[in-house]
């Protein structure tokens, strides 16, 4: 059979099999793993609603349920810790410098109703909220020097992204062959709106140099010697904001369609796994 757009391929598959759940119910008819993950990235890609899917990759119902089941046990995480380290491995983490930054995402009229009730893992409550770009949820992503997607964070649309500079840096731990985990770069990039004393000195503390520029006011406020900053690794933060954009190529993530924050967030990690999954099939003879 041939093999449709956004569809794993053999070599992608041949990763990723291992990592998922061994099936566990017997004596009726299932829907095998790969015909269902297909059907949820070619609904990452196409934006569409759950019970529009195309027939080939099974009852929409399946697909559904499969991902909210997945989402929820944090399967999506343990795929991309694993390929993490994989890549790590291969030596193509590269830790010298990560960078981190905000990007704002406009949420459909479907994602409106969740109700009271919080839901969402990194996300308060339901993740949404209205900024100067309209009512939608504001997106928080760490990647390393080559623009490789580390980890995300989820708030409402409105919220400071200096507030999350902390609990998305934690988020990142890469697992070694010798059974340590890799938490911390030698310096961390973000843009102006990271420039506060709180985050400069949880970085220093550390041992993690920043590379954040100063705010105009901060530079006319200044008594004593300015923070160091390192220009020409600045140059490099753009990366993050590639990754953002690649990202956002993916219509379910470029707007906001599902009501929790939960589920919102398996949306963009999928779509993070399908980049990592590139760049560890690229490393491989």
């Amino acid at each position: 059979m041939a093999r449709h757009r956004h569809e794993l391929s053999d070599a992608e598959w041949a990763v990723l099999e291992p990592l998922l759940p061994a099936r566990k119910t017997a004596g009726r008819h299932y829907q095998d793993h790969r015909r269902v993950l297909n059907g949820m990235l070619f609904r990452v890609n196409a934006g569409l609603a759950w019970r529009d899917l195309p027939q080939r990759y099974g009852p929409w119902q399946t697909v559904y349920s499969r991902y909210r089941r997945w989402s929820r046990s944090g399967l999506w995480d343990r795929l991309l810790q694993a390929l993490h380290s994989e890549l790590d491995a291969a030596g193509r983490l590269d830790w010298s410098l990560w960078c981190i930054d905000g990007s704002n995402v406009r949420a459909h009229k479907a994602a409106a109703g969740g109700g009271k009730k919080a839901s969402g893992a990194g996300a308060e409550g339901h993740a949404l909220g209205r900024s100067r770009g309209g009512w939608g949820t504001k997106l928080h992503l760490v990647v390393d020097g080559a623009g490789l997607p580390l980890a995300v964070h989820l708030s409402a649309g409105q919220a400071s992204e200096a507030v999350y500079a902390e609990p998305l840096l934690e988020a990142v731990r890469i697992n070694r062959p010798s059974g340590t985990v890799r938490q911390r770069p030698e310096r961390v990039a973000g843009d102006k709106g990271y420039s506060h004393r709180r985050i400069r000195r949880w970085l220093r503390q550390r041992h993690i140099r920043a590379v954040i520029p100063e705010r105009r006011d901060q530079v006319a406020r200044r008594r004593g010697r300015p923070p160091q900053f390192d220009a020409q690794q600045y140059r490099r933060r753009n990366v993050v904001e590639r990754c953002v954009g690649w990202l956002k190529e993916a219509r379910a993530v470029a707007t906001r369609f599902e009501k929790l924050a939960l589920h919102y967030l398996g949306t963009i990690k999928l779509a993070m796994i399908r980049r990592c999954l590139r760049a560890t099939l690229s490393n491989r003879p």
